[in-house]
């Protein structure tokens, strides 16, 4: 076992004695070049957890910028940083390019100019990212963000030039193995996902006996539906209700993943609160509510629980299965149904108060085949849901390997034989 000393750096600790400790500002020199007038001459670049990838000019994923002459020109061999909102743990925040192209003027761009292997110099700062290193550096402690300055000012370990390219090289093969792992991992979590859709917009539209007589429903997203079937508006099977506010209501949010809960009850940050609420309604548990702005991408659901929120949620009774016009307007929701409705100009959204609610056509079995539906679609829920609760597991279980592997590598814990 190598000789080790004490790195001076609390989150660090030993290190092998061969390796220096130097600020990044000896090995990097910051550089940000705007591309200006020339900006049409290059491609679109955006930091991702994957690392630096292309991206087209026309993407509205994100911010979208109405021109680039303000971004920057990032090439390749060059390192690229995020440190804006540090408390996002979730965000990506370090890159080596292996492109030319444009990034965010908010990024920060440094060039190698020592002895340094930027590939290596990426697996050390991507272990200061994934252990939460850069947003507790500096005096005040948590930050909020840093500057180029700020970054130039944090230690780097230097070892000697052949073992940070065997550490690169060793790191580079160990992590792709472990990424392809995890894409395989998430590939049957979205097959999986796609499962559950298919078997709601099936149970729903068709019913659960292969065997049933078929009639043209007249509805386009329906299709074919069981011969005994009713066709009903909205405005005739349910009631929308406006709730007086109680006192001490906690505010209640109704998620995309067709959670409807209490605010707190999932997490208190990134909300947008009202200054007045005014509106503002009650919800009670088993109520049905529907999202006027975000049902279109599946915020439907049942309340668990009793509290106030914004007038934008739709609050619905009704004598039919709540869980079965539920799963119906899911399955909407899943096939983009809502979207091809959609009548305004703002993308990827659309209104779904209960004016359209009201006039939407829900195919209706007998409230007993409602029941044997949505017991059918709880079942397979619940298996299916089981079993990608169990590959989240085995991904935060490889991140973390991940983490570690190369923090033990890039500190020096470990050798590359």
């Amino acid at each position: 076992m190598r000789e080790m000393k004490d790195s001076g750096i609390a989150w660090i600790k030993k290190i092998p004695v061969t390796w220096d400790i130097v600020r990044t500002k000896y090995n990097f020199s910051h550089t940000k070049t705007i591309a200006g007038i020339y900006a049409d001459d290059y491609e679109r670049l955006a930091l991702t957890l994957g690392g630096v990838v292309k991206r087209s000019k026309e993407d509205n994923n994100g911010l979208q910028p109405e021109k680039f002459e303000t971004y920057q020109i990032l090439k390749k061999g060059e390192l690229v940083f995020k440190l804006i909102d540090l408390q996002n743990i979730s965000t990506s925040r370090v890159g080596l390019s292996a492109y030319v192209g444009l990034v965010s003027p908010a990024y920060i761009v440094i060039k190698a100019t020592g002895k340094i292997s930027p590939q290596y110099a990426e697996k050390y700062f991507l272990s200061l990212w994934k252990n939460q290193v850069f947003n507790a550096l500096g005096d005040s402690g948590v930050r909020s963000s840093l500057n180029a300055k700020d970054l130039l000012e944090i230690p780097i370990l230097v070892p000697p030039l052949p073992e940070q390219q065997a550490i690169s090289a060793y790191l580079d093969k160990k992590c792709s193995e472990i990424d392809s792992l995890t894409a395989d991992i998430q590939k049957q979590i979205e097959t999986l996902e796609e499962y559950k859709r298919s078997v709601i917009t099936e149970a729903v539209t068709k019913g659960l006996n292969p065997d049933a007589e078929m009639k043209d429903s007249g509805v386009q997203w329906v299709g074919e539906m069981p011969t005994h079937w009713k066709l009903n508006k909205g405005k005739y099977i349910l009631k929308y209700l406006q709730k007086p506010v109680r006192e001490n209501d906690g505010v209640i949010t109704c998620f995309r993943d067709g959670e409807v809960t209490l605010r707190s009850n999932r997490r208190e940050d990134g909300f947008t609160m009202a200054d007045k609420e005014i509106g503002y309604q009650g919800i009670d548990v088993d109520d049905l509510v529907v999202h006027g702005m975000d049902g279109f991408a599946g915020a439907i659901g049942i309340s668990d629980s009793r509290g106030k929120a914004s007038p934008v949620l739709n609050v619905l009774d009704t004598d039919q299965n709540k869980k079965y016009i539920m799963y119906y307007l899911r399955s909407m929701a899943y096939n983009n149904v809502f979207l091809a409705l959609a009548t305004g100009i703002r993308v990827r959204s659309c209104d779904l108060r209960w004016n359209k609610l009201a006039e939407l056509l829900y195919p209706l079995p007998p409230i007993e085949e409602q029941q044997e539906i949505v017991a059918y679609i709880d079942s397979v829920l619940e298996r299916a849901n089981g079993v990608i609760s169990d590959k989240k597991k085995q991904l935060e279980t490889l991140e973390e390997y991940k983490k570690s592997l190369i923090f033990e590598y890039v500190t020096g814990k470990k050798e590359v034989s």
